[in-house]
């Protein structure tokens, strides 16, 4: 990372949401990880839930932490799969303004250095919905930290150099 030590860090507010027909606050290992990433980094972990996956549950779960002003970005683990239940990329598609490709290019490439061509049934992505970043990462473990640690850490560190999302993000709003 390259940490500029004269620039101030500062701490964003970060929602965490799972995505899972099958896990709970018992068994979410990989909310687990993220959360423990989230706060070990500075931020602040202002909310934390798991839904099941069905676009309108993840829509109006998302749209209420789009317009909190104490969300400034949403991390969500689950849901980026192939299979017919998982639907978080097209609820996404619903809320989002813009597509932030980049995110899901360079989680794929990260991937691949660990699973290999098994990246390719990745639909990891990212948007920008009024104002608030939405980051969605498969959901093992070994996907949430490639995600966090190889992108995430770094571009949601406001000392990052030559740029990151937190120095954007009094201008999101902009039209």
């Amino acid at each position: 990372m390259a940490v500029d030590p004269e620039r101030t860090f500062k701490p964003i507010q970060i929602a965490l949401l799972t995505v899972s027909d099958t896990r709970g606050p018992e068994n979410d290992t990989s909310g687990d990880i993220l959360a423990a990433r989230i706060t070990g980094a500075g931020h602040t972990l202002s909310a934390r839930t798991i839904v099941r996956d069905d676009v309108p549950t993840l829509v109006t779960q998302l749209e209420a932490w789009i317009d909190d002003r104490n969300v400034d970005a949403v991390i969500i683990t689950g849901g980026t799969g192939l299979t017919g239940r998982d639907v978080t990329p097209e609820a996404l598609d619903q809320v989002k303004e813009k597509d932030i490709p980049g995110f899901g290019e360079l989680f794929r490439w990260l991937s691949y250095k660990t699973i290999g061509t098994s990246t390719v049934q990745s639909r990891a992505c990212a948007v920008l919905s009024r104002g608030t970043y939405i980051f969605a990462l498969p959901g093992s473990n070994g996907a949430v930290k490639d995600g966090w640690d190889g992108i995430l850490a770094e571009q949601l560190d406001s000392r990052n150099r030559p740029c990151n999302f937190v120095e954007l993000m009094p201008r999101l709003r902009e039209v």
